[in-house]
């Protein structure tokens, strides 16, 4: 087994077939076909469906250790550059969309001041979308709305923020600056679905109030949920960083404050297993400088 047979596997995964891999490769299928037949030979499986160009149950537990130890390689690489000069190589962070609009733009320009070697990817998702990501190794770290129930990771706090109502100013809502959980489910909203964090978390909380939400539309995307009450689509509960501090041609809509309901915990997450590379930690260094600093800035967030 060598690392050329497990890039050439992950290759057809990502890619879906020989040829295609080939291509990413820059290389013939046939060495493709001869790389991922001889790791097949000796684990004694067949890893790839000719006949699809899909992964068989044993390919996709070889590529996910495969990504593992890619990223290794990789981390491995920087580490050793750092020990004699500046950092450098490759940081991957994911970002769920409502506080990577206030959050990336400062810590990209602090990156690029303190480790200008170092190039950062940043992926904008959920955190549904984002966990199976930083478990697979195509993330070193994620900010991620807490709590998040997995063994494998671990979990610091960066910041909380309020929960509000963003309302179009037509709404019956809009008419309030503050109403109770009670007011709230006497209207149906625009909320995430079932299983996110965030609206379990909520429909916990309008337990305890006696009450349940309803729904006007389930979206998995806070961004989106927010965007289509900023159309005026609807009225959605959003934490407080989805809500920009200015918006071009006046407010077609209004912010109501929710009595009763406890602030979202979000922070930054790593995998348990593994050292980090010097460029993830070097990210990580400043994404909490910056936290501490631009949060607080921001109406309805409070650093921890």
């Amino acid at each position: 087994m060598d690392l050329r047979q497990l890039g050439a596997l992950v290759a057809v995964a990502d890619h879906r077939s020989f040829s295609a891999a080939a291509r990413a490769l820059h290389t013939v299928q046939s060495n493709i076909s001869t790389h991922v037949a001889r790791l097949e030979k000796e684990l004694g499986v067949t890893l790839v469906d000719r006949a699809s160009g899909t992964l068989t149950a044993e390919g996709e537990i070889v590529v996910s250790r495969a990504r593992r130890v890619e990223v290794e390689l990789e981390a491995l690489v920087a580490d050793v550059a750092a020990v004699h000069s500046e950092v450098e190589g490759v940081a991957r962070i994911g970002v769920i969309g409502t506080t990577a609009r206030w959050l990336v733009p400062p810590l990209l320009e602090a990156m690029a001041a303190d480790y200008p070697r170092v190039r950062v990817v940043v992926v904008d998702a959920t955190t549904t979308s984002l966990l199976p990501q930083l478990h697979s190794g195509q993330l070193d770290l994620a900010v991620l709305a807490l709590p998040i129930r997995d063994p494998d990771v671990d979990a610091e706090l960066l910041f909380e923020e309020e929960l509000i109502v963003i309302a179009p100013n037509d709404h019956p809502l809009a008419a309030h600056d503050r109403i109770t959980v009670e007011q709230l489910a006497e209207h149906d909203l625009l909320l995430e679905p079932p299983g996110t964090a965030f609206r379990d978390d909520l429909d916990a909380q309008a337990k305890e109030a006696g009450v349940v939400l309803s729904t006007k539309a389930e979206v998995d995307g806070m961004r989106l949920v927010a965007s289509l009450a900023f159309e005026g689509f609807g009225a959605a509960v959003l934490p407080a960083s989805a809500a920009p501090r200015e918006y071009a041609g006046g407010r077609p809509w209004k912010i109501v404050r929710v009595d009763g309901l406890t602030r979202r915990s979000v922070g930054v997450v790593h995998r348990r297993r593994g050292l980090p590379s010097a460029p993830a930690r070097a990210l990580t260094e400043v994404l909490k400088r910056i936290v501490a600093v631009e949060a607080d800035r921001q109406e309805g967030i409070h650093g921890s």
